[in-house]
């Protein structure tokens, strides 16, 4: 397998301790650990076996000093990371939901280095060596018109440079502010419809092409957690229609009937067959994974990414109904997992996989 490089912002995460709230945990210890869409997508790449690349751009000091050293002693190639004079760590702010009550983001991202650091400034002849496959989101196009301008350049230059370019849509309503008198969606729907002419690969959750595309599936109250599944092929299908370039489109299936209970499940479009693939499956029916006591769902998501790029880069997982079962089986996994990355190896996924989720003991 050859280098998969990932683009975009990597953050320090403080999130007070178990399920607190910040009026119970301040003033008193958070704590901090990093993460970010991208920068989760290359650490889980690594965990499960895969070269992995982070680009991004951080501040020189010792806490993004810390910062690179954890993503480097997860495995994750950190070299073409820029230290840059200008701009600072962008933070956010985490407080973990609880049965009815949701969980809170509060983001501190202006001014960020990724925000601030120009396409001119990356090497990217030396990011791409070795590479054949780069993966961004709609998450680092939001921060400023600098870092989308950014996106942009780097997925022309990874086509030019031979490279299969994936990305996860991932509307952050809260972020796309940079163009004043502009609304949210339209902005990112402007922009990203820029950037997916040249993706070979996109993710999206069950509300994002709705949010940034204004294709919805029918019959579907995301906000109740009551999806209609059978209907987001036909929004699978409109997706390709516009953009022809796309050869294969994942959509996330999410129910959220609390924030403890989730039900999680995906598809996966195969463009040029015409087919779709779900999963998980029991008997050869779609049956969500049901996930009742989420630990922490952030990253939830993005360990969905990693799991479906490294399946589509694995020979023996690459089938679209292999691919896609993996995929989700990683995220169910990331699940239980405090903190933005997933630490699940490829044998638990494909223990999982086949249907190893009673959670019993290994000795």
């Amino acid at each position: 397998m050859k280098t998969i490089v990932t683009l975009g912002e990597v953050m320090g995460r403080f999130a007070p301790e178990g399920v607190l709230r910040f009026r119970q945990a301040a003033p008193g210890p958070l704590h901090l650990t990093f993460g970010g869409a991208e920068a989760n997508v290359a650490a889980a790449l690594a965990q499960l076996g895969a070269p992995a690349r982070l680009v991004t751009a951080l501040p020189q000091h010792a806490i993004a000093d810390s910062c690179v050293g954890v993503f480097a002693g997860l495995g994750v190639d950190t070299s073409c990371i820029l230290r840059t004079k200008e701009g600072r760590l962008g933070l956010y702010f985490f407080e973990n939901g609880a049965n009815q009550r949701p969980s809170n983001v509060i983001y501190d991202r202006a001014h960020s280095s990724v925000s601030l650091t120009k396409a001119a400034d990356y090497a990217w002849d030396r990011i791409f060596d070795g590479a054949s496959w780069l993966h961004t989101t709609g998450i680092t196009p939001a921060l400023s018109q600098i870092a989308a301008a950014v996106v942009l350049h780097a997925v022309q230059a990874a086509k030019k440079a031979g490279l299969t370019v994936s990305c996860d849509l991932n509307f952050r309503k809260k972020l796309w502010n940079w163009e004043p008198g502009t609304d949210s969606k339209a902005l990112a729907g402007k922009t990203l419809r820029a950037i997916l002419p040249f993706v070979d690969v996109l993710i999206a959750n069950e509300e994002d092409a709705a949010d940034v595309l204004d294709i919805h599936a029918a019959e579907t109250d995301v906000a109740s957690g009551k999806l209609s599944v059978d209907q987001y092929p036909a929004v699978a299908r409109e997706i390709a229609k516009q953009f022809p370039s796309i050869s294969k489109i994942a959509i996330t299936l999410r129910e959220s009937l609390s924030a403890s209970h989730n039900n999680w499940g995906a598809l996966l479009y195969d463009v040029g067959a015409n087919t779709v693939a779900f999963a998980p499956l029991r008997d050869g029916h779609y049956e969500a994974y049901q996930i009742k006591n989420i630990v922490d769902r952030v990253g939830g998501g993005d360990s969905f990414g990693a799991g479906l790029i490294f399946a589509l880069n694995t020979p023996e997982l690459s089938a679209p109904e292999t691919a896609i079962a993996f995929a989700v089986a990683a995220s169910c996994l990331c699940h239980s997992v405090v903190g933005d990355i997933n630490y699940a190896s490829r044998a638990e996924v494909e223990s999982l996989m086949m249907g190893s989720g009673s959670g019993r003991v290994v000795r």
